[in-house]
């Protein structure tokens, strides 16, 4: 017997600098932030967020999206290690890809450009500790 799922309730990613990688997802995605430690916490707070390792996690539909900051310093991602190759992010339609190509020529972040594979349309880009993010959406 199998175990039934029916999607993704989080995903965290490890990053090497929170301050870097919070100011890159808040400017490029500007997501509600579900979970983090406040600057005037007291310490049974501090505790009980423990688990944030001092980084943030923010809503995504009706998931979450993570920033981890426990990484070394200099570390990289590599998408051909095991774990992670990309995350992509479903946007509404590919005007909603195009739009968010100018947005983050706007911002200064390279990209890949908008590429039409006929059944969808993605943008590729990447966040400041290299991981391979992508915009999808389906075409018609």
């Amino acid at each position: 017997m199998s175990i039934a799922i029916d999607g993704y309730a989080h995903v965290r990613l490890t990053v090497t600098d929170i301050a870097r990688s919070r100011a890159f997802y808040d400017q490029v995605f500007a997501l509600p932030v579900a979970f983090e430690v406040p600057a005037d916490a007291d310490e049974q707070t501090r505790e009980g967020l423990g688990f944030l390792y001092g980084g943030v996690v923010y809503r995504l539909g009706s998931g979450l999206l993570g920033l981890r900051p426990v990484a070394p310093d200099g570390d990289r991602f590599d998408e051909d290690r095991v774990g992670l190759d990309h995350l992509s992010f479903r946007v509404a339609d590919p005007g909603a890809v195009h739009a968010a190509a100018a947005r983050l020529d706007a911002l200064g972040v390279p990209h890949a450009g908008v590429k039409d594979l006929g059944r969808a349309v993605l943008l590729e880009f990447r966040d400041p500790d290299g991981i391979a993010l992508e915009l999808y959406a389906a075409a018609g």
